[in-house]
């Protein structure tokens, strides 16, 4: 007797791409699924289906980028947002979780003083940003200005590609923008 076959498995729908014109998905955390593309017009759509709160920080995250960082280049990639100046690479992403959005600066190590949140990769530093939980603006701008002048900038994953934090981190670690 044939052995039957099984039918072949789904994927589960929060991984199939998001057509071209399609309302996003959010997947885990919020997070949105934009297709991939280099440009503004991909970092805008990612902007407009981040959820909530976070959409005015994306927001205003991009906003801060664009005025600080002359000669930007904007991706979408890994669904999230990516930002980098002349042919260095990208040194700046931000991804979206349950209660926060994390902002990941690849060379986040030769900054002063160093990003709060430390990462599995020796030149990554993050900066998570919390509804309701101000951050020194001005801090931020100086980390944003100091990471586009880095050499080399970064050819790795950004911030959504990498484990949560636990649970219990210390509060120096947790930062919102304030509303503008």
């Amino acid at each position: 007797m044939a052995a039957r076959k099984s039918p072949p498995k789904k994927r589960p729908a929060a991984t199939r791409p998001t057509p071209r014109g399609a309302t996003p998905r959010l997947l885990s955390g919020g997070n949105p699924q934009i297709p991939k593309g280099e440009g503004d017009a991909p970092v805008q759509a990612y902007l407009a289906a981040m959820p909530g709160w976070k959409r005015e920080v994306g927001r205003r995250l991009d906003a801060l980028i664009t005025r600080l960082v002359p000669g930007l280049r904007k991706a979408v990639k890994w669904n999230s947002p990516l930002y980098g100046a002349g042919d260095e690479g990208w040194f700046l992403s931000f991804h979206c979780y349950d209660r926060y959005v994390k902002v990941a600066f690849f060379r986040g190590a030769s900054l002063s003083p160093l990003p709060p949140g430390a990462s599995k990769q020796k030149e990554v530093r993050y900066l998570d940003l919390h509804e309701g939980d101000p951050p020194d603006d001005a801090q931020v701008a100086s980390w944003i200005r100091q990471a586009s002048r880095l050499p080399g900038g970064a050819h790795v994953r950004p911030a959504g590609s990498t484990p949560a934090p636990q649970r219990g981190r210390p509060p120096s670690s947790r930062h919102t923008l304030a509303p503008g």
